[in-house]
């Protein structure tokens, strides 16, 4: 294990800040890139001065404790936002689709279907064959409610 002490401390922090980035990489969560960035900063003080151990543990703690808050107040600041908000939320996807109750709805519970799925659902009562309409969700149970009246026209649609 004498290689161990013969090896250069900016290498080794080299080895770490490449090691985590491939860890964020593995396990994505937008944490361990800006401890890589740390160790890689490290490196490059280890490089430029001849430091201690103690100094270089020292500004690795700092620059992870700064790059870590400052990733995450610049995240708070700018958000990344989905192009499909939606993406993950099936619930969410159906409100405002018409739905058909499949089991009658009485005291407020029943099961709807909408295309080839079937899910309970909460609403005013009403018999099997029912059209009616999502209006929310909470979990897996859709929330009905009546359906939409069709728009053939408005006053907005009438030109002068």
């Amino acid at each position: 294990m004498d290689w161990l002490g013969d090896l250069d401390g900016e290498w080794v922090w080299v080895v770490i800040g490449i090691v985590l980035a491939t860890a964020e990489l593995v396990v994505p969560g937008y944490f361990l890139i800006w401890m890589a960035a740390a160790a890689l900063a490290t490196a490059l003080i280890a490089a430029v001065t001849a430091v201690g151990i103690e100094i270089q543990l020292l500004s690795f703690a700092v620059f992870s404790v700064f790059s870590v808050a400052a990733a995450k107040n610049w995240l708070n600041s700018y958000p990344i936002e989905s192009s499909d908000p939606l993406m993950n939320d099936r619930g969410g996807r159906l409100i405002g689709q018409g739905v058909i109750v499949t089991q009658p709805i009485e005291s407020g519970e029943g099961r709807v279907r909408h295309g080839d799925s079937e899910w309970s659902a909460r609403g005013p009562d009403a018999p099997v064959g029912t059209r009616l309409t999502v209006i929310g969700h909470d979990g897996t149970t859709l929330v009905v409610g009546p359906p939409k009246a069709p728009h053939i026209g408005s006053n907005s649609e009438i030109m002068p």
